[in-house]
């Protein structure tokens, strides 16, 4: 697979720093795992004092895309079942994150989770995702 790296994430709703809206999430490389903390507000909220389940999805969605994107993978998410194991509070940091579990010629399968600041996971994914053969995987955001 040729990959090509490009800037495109500016406005990326999970990871681009000039989304005044987005999530503005830093990943980082353990390993074949991306990380990255994330604190929601009353921004994020859907019951008051939790956050809401679709942005809990997507920070699912954006830890596994840049698992695959540290393994020089092409990707979009074809499936992904999210179980949701404990409300998310409002106001403590979460650590998101994602892995790559195994490829296959044109699929991936992914993992995800979202733990709580006692460890606990709170939410986790599985997800399969459908392997480009050509494109441009964008530079992730430089992280701090």
């Amino acid at each position: 697979m040729k990959l090509q790296a490009s800037e495109g994430y500016a406005m990326c709703f999970g990871c681009g720093q000039d989304n005044p809206a987005g999530l503005h999430l830093r990943f980082h490389q353990e390993g074949k795992v991306a990380a990255a903390e994330f604190l929601p507000d009353g921004r994020h909220q859907g019951w008051e004092g939790i956050m809401h389940g679709g942005l809990v999805s997507g920070l699912l969605d954006e830890a596994i895309g840049y698992a695959a994107y540290y393994q020089g993978i092409l990707e979009v998410t074809a499936r992904m079942e999210v179980r949701f194991r404990h409300p998310i509070p409002i106001g403590q940091r979460l650590v998101v994150r994602g892995e790559i579990v195994r490829t296959r010629r044109k699929l991936a399968d992914a993992r995800a989770t979202v733990s709580l600041a006692d460890g606990s996971v709170g939410a986790e994914a599985t997800a399969l995702l459908y392997v480009a053969t050509e494109g441009r995987v964008p530079d992730p955001v430089p992280s701090h």
